[in-house]
């Protein structure tokens, strides 16, 4: 199961329980103070998925390994291409 159908499970299954507890049509009847946390729980949750995204993407930013090997390796690949296409004609 990908990543992607995992989160859409969730959605839904969210989504229908928060669709059934708004809009009652079981006939649960809540108290009102239930009813008007109810009713902005989708904003709450999409503003909570915000925070999650971006203190991940700052955690994954912060802990970002440097490949020094790679980085020279790279460095060397760039210098041999660029004699090759100079031994072609090619000018810099």
């Amino acid at each position: 199961m990908t990543k992607l159908v995992q989160w859409l499970c969730g959605l839904a299954l969210l989504g229908t329980a928060w669709a059934t507890l708004a809009l009652d049509p079981l006939g649960l009847h809540l108290p009102l103070p239930c009813q008007q946390v109810l009713w902005p729980f989708p904003v709450y949750l999409l503003v909570a998925f915000g925070c999650y995204s971006l203190a991940t993407i700052g955690y994954r930013l912060a802990t970002f390994n440097d490949c020094e090997a790679a980085a020279k390796e790279l460095q060397e690949q760039i210098r041999e291409a660029r004699a090759d296409l100079s031994r072609q004609g090619l000018k810099f």
